[in-house]
C-alpha cells in the first residue's frame, strides 16, 4: 500500500477515530478544505456512538484501535452507515505515532471499499456487532436481554458520562460497575466503592469526603476519603438511594464541580473521578416521596443502564450454575447439571437473582459430596417462604 499524503477534499462532516492524538491532529491539519464539522473518537466504540447520533461523510479510522479490531468495524459501518466513506489510517510501522511530529511524514491511508461486493462478506460485520453483544469482562452468560447491556457499557466505558445502573439485588450492578471502568482510559487508576446502605449515617460524610486531623473526637490524623481515594478513576456508590438527604447536597456539588471539602478544613480540593451509580430503588419514587433529590437524581441519571432480573435470562442459568460449581469444587472435577436439574432450574423464580443462584449451587455441592452429577435431590430452593426440589 502506497504512502500518501492526507490531501482529500472533503467539505463535509467528518469524523476522525483514533487514540492517538497527534495522529487525529495529522489527519485534520491535512485535509485541502475544512469540513464543516469535525468530531474526534478515541476509539471504535466511541466511534459508533456518534456514526449513531449524527449524519457524516467521512469516518477516518485508525487500524490500531485500543477496542475493537478496525477492519471488521469498517465492515459494519458499511452495511450500518452505508452513505458514510471509510478511510482506514494506517500509522507508520517502524514509528510510534504518539511521539511523532504532526508536520513530518504521512500517513497511509486506503479506500476500504472493494471492487466487488462479494469481498465484503456480512459475516465481518457480523463479528464486530457480536463483539459488541460478548460479556463484559468478569461476566457470564450472553442472553438475549443482556446483550444490550453490554453493548450500552462498552459505548459508555470511552466516556466520562455519569452512569446509573438500576436492578434487584444480587443481579449484577456491581460487576457492571467494574466492567465499565476495566474497559475504560481509567483502568489503571483506582475503583473506589462506597455502599452507602452499609455506613451509618454519622460516618457516611466523613468516609466519603474525608476529614482533617481534629474535626472531631477521635480524628487522630487526616482521612482523605473515598472520593479523593478515586482521583484518575472511578468511584462506585451503591445503593445510592440509601445516601441521606443531608449529604445530597455535597454530592450534588462535587458532580458538578468536582470539588470537595474535608470535614473540618475550608481547603478546597479538586477531585478527577468518575461516578457510576447503582440502586435496586426506583429513585423517582423516593424523589416524589421527598426522600431523594431531584436535581441529584437528573445529575446522576445522565446515562441510566438498566439490568434485567435473572427470571428475564433463562439462557444465562444453566451456564451460571456450572461457573458456580467450578468455582467451589476448587481443584476437584466439577459434577455436571443433569438434566432434570436444568429443568428445575429453569422453572424457578429466583427472587434473589444470581446470587441466589450461587448459593444454590453451593449447597447442592456440598449435599451432592462425591457424586459426578447434579441432581435435583441436591437442590434446596426456597420461594415465598417453602422449600422446593428436595
Amino acid at each position: 500500500m502506497t504512502s500518501l499524503p492526507i490531501t482529500p477534499n472533503y467539505l463535509g462532516r467528518v469524523l476522525v477515530a483514533s487514540p492517538s492524538t497527534v495522529v487525529r491532529q495529522h489527519v485534520l491539519q491535512n485535509l485541502s478544505s475544512p469540513p464543516s464539522r469535525v468530531e474526534q473518537a478515541t476509539g471504535g466504540a466511541e466511534a459508533l456512538v456518534h456514526l449513531e447520533n449524527g449524519s457524516w461523510q467521512v469516518l477516518f479510522l485508525d487500524r490500531r484501535l485500543p477496542d475493537l479490531d478496525a477492519e471488521e468495524l469498517s465492515q459494519t459501518i458499511r452495511q450500518r452507515f452505508p452513505e458514510v466513506e471509510v478511510v482506514l489510517l494506517d500509522p507508520d510501522s517502524d514509528a510510534d505515532p504518539v511521539s511523532a511530529e504532526p508536520n513530518e511524514g504521512h500517513l497511509s491511508i486506503k479506500n476500504e471499499w472493494p471492487e466487488t461486493p462479494e469481498a465484503q462478506p456480512a459475516q465481518r460485520g457480523d463479528a464486530v456487532q457480536s463483539i459488541l453483544d460478548a460479556p463484559l469482562p468478569g461476566m457470564i452468560g450472553n442472553s438475549h436481554s443482556m446483550q444490550p447491556v453490554y453493548r450500552v457499557a462498552r459505548l459508555l466505558a470511552r466516556r466520562n458520562t455519569t452512569v446509573l445502573i438500576s436492578g434487584p439485588t444480587g443481579s449484577g450492578k456491581e460487576l457492571v460497575a467494574r466492567a465499565i471502568h476495566s474497559l475504560s482510559p481509567r483502568a489503571d487508576h483506582p475503583f473506589a466503592v462506597v455502599n452507602c446502605a452499609a455506613i451509618p449515617e454519622s460516618l457516611l460524610e466523613s468516609e466519603l469526603f474525608g476529614y482533617r486531623r481534629g474535626a472531631f473526637t477521635g480524628a487522630l490524623q487526616s482521612y482523605a476519603g473515598r472520593i479523593q481515594a478515586s482521583h484518575g478513576g472511578t468511584l462506585f456508590l451503591d445503593e445510592i438511594g440509601e445516601m441521606p438527604l443531608s449529604l445530597q447536597p455535597k454530592l450534588l456539588r462535587f458532580l458538578e464541580q468536582k470539588e470537595l471539602q474535608r470535614l473540618g478544613s475550608s481547603e478546597v480540593l479538586h477531585v478527577d473521578a468518575r461516578v457510576v451509580t447503582a440502586t435496586n430503588a426506583h429513585l423517582l419514587t423516593l424523589v416524589r416521596e421527598g426522600k431523594f433529590r431531584e436535581d441529584l437524581y437528573y445529575r446522576l441519571c445522565a446515562f441510566p443502564l438498566e439490568i434485567p432480573p435473572l427470571c428475564e435470562r433463562l439462557e444465562d442459568i444453566a451456564p451460571l450454575a456450572s461457573h458456580f460449581l467450578e468455582q467451589f469444587a476448587l481443584r476437584m472435577p466439577a459434577p455436571e447439571l443433569s438434566a432434570e436439574v436444568l429443568q428445575v432450574l429453569q422453572r424457578h423464580t429466583w427472587p434473589g437473582n444470581i446470587r441466589e443462584l450461587q448459593n444454590v449451587m453451593e449447597r447442592a455441592l456440598i449435599l451432592a459430596n462425591e457424586d459426578t452429577v447434579i441432581r435435583p435431590e441436591h437442590l434446596w430452593l426456597v420461594e415465598a417462604g417453602s422449600r422446593s426440589g428436595r
